[in-house]
């Protein structure tokens, strides 16, 4: 269990680091000058972050039901912090506190256990702890328990929403886990995310998230390492600006997270305009602070993650 919360922890990180402001969109030409390869580094970065936050959210969600289809305790159903400014660990503190306003719908789909069908439906508007404010449904069908290698959950949505963004897509994870290594396999096909002024983010990503260290000590989690690796792919219209984008993890510079600290320590992500790469984004040498750098165009940019 303790394997699978700082997973779930670790997926609430990856990529929101990429939001980071750079300079204003403004319409792209055939021939892209450095100040326009600068905005779509804004833009399309800001959409994968974005897509990325969202879908992690349906990831915590979905292992955070109960402990017959996942941990318990994680995303909606996270506990309660023991002091005012605490970070909420799943597994770690508090008591676990489902919002009143979620109702939870369970559907043997056989005479088994599995597969199952979960339907989470936060109604009309139903606040978290988080401050979003979900509504509509995230259907879920579990063919094992996600615990288990093997085990796959794929889930849909109806009418869902996080805060003002209308969320539409299929997100697919399974449990490709060794006798000796944590391995999860999250895809998301055909994602759509929509704003009330009309601007969209289209998104597709397929990653490999692996426990690199720590599986020896299973109740300790301080020395726990995780790497990520995989590519997304996407659209987004901002305004009268529609870019369409690629991005992967470096082959030789997979991103690391560290359980002790919030922030990426190592790796590299590339975003890609046509079929060249116009920004990559360096996470560092694996020290254990908020900088990073971007570089565009052959100049480097310094930047504070948030």
């Amino acid at each position: 269990m303790k394997n699978m919360t700082n997973v779930s922890r670790f997926l609430s990180v990856v990529l929101l680091m990429t939001m980071t402001a750079l300079f204003s969109c403004q319409k792209e030409n055939s021939k892209a000058t450095q100040a326009e390869n600068e905005q779509f580094a804004q833009a399309v970065s800001e959409s994968d972050a974005e897509s990325e936050a969202v879908f992690d959210d349906v990831f915590d969600n979905i292992m955070g039901v109960n402990t017959e289809v996942g941990v318990g305790g994680t995303g909606v159903f996270a506990q309660a912090n023991l002091n005012p400014g605490e970070e909420i660990i799943s597994g770690a503190n508090g008591a676990d506190s489902t919002p009143a306003c979620l109702t939870i719908t369970v559907t043997r789909l056989s005479a088994n256990l599995f597969p199952v069908k979960i339907e989470l439906d936060f109604g009309s508007g139903c606040t978290g702890r988080d401050g979003r404010v979900r509504k509509g449904k995230i259907i879920t069908v579990y063919t094992g328990r996600l615990v288990n290698a093997g085990s796959v959950a794929e889930t849909t949505f109806d009418g869902y929403y996080v805060n003002d963004i209308h969320v539409e897509g299929t997100h697919r994870v399974e449990n490709k886990s060794t006798s000796a290594n944590w391995i999860f396999e999250v895809k998301v096909s055909n994602a759509k995310l929509s704003k009330p002024n009309g601007n969209y983010s289209e998104w597709n990503s397929v990653k490999t998230i692996a426990q690199i260290d720590g599986s020896g000590t299973p109740f300790n989690p301080i020395d726990d390492v995780f790497s990520v690796k995989g590519e997304a792919n996407g659209g987004v219209k901002r305004d009268t600006v529609y870019y369409q984008w690629g991005a992967r993890t470096l082959a030789d510079n997979p991103l690391i997270k560290k359980f002790i600290c919030r922030w990426i320590v190592k790796g590299k992500i590339a975003f890609r305009r046509t079929n060249s790469d116009v920004a990559v984004l360096d996470y560092g040498n694996g020290v254990c602070d908020n900088k990073a750098t971007i570089t565009i165009g052959g100049v480097v940019y310094e930047i504070s993650l948030h």
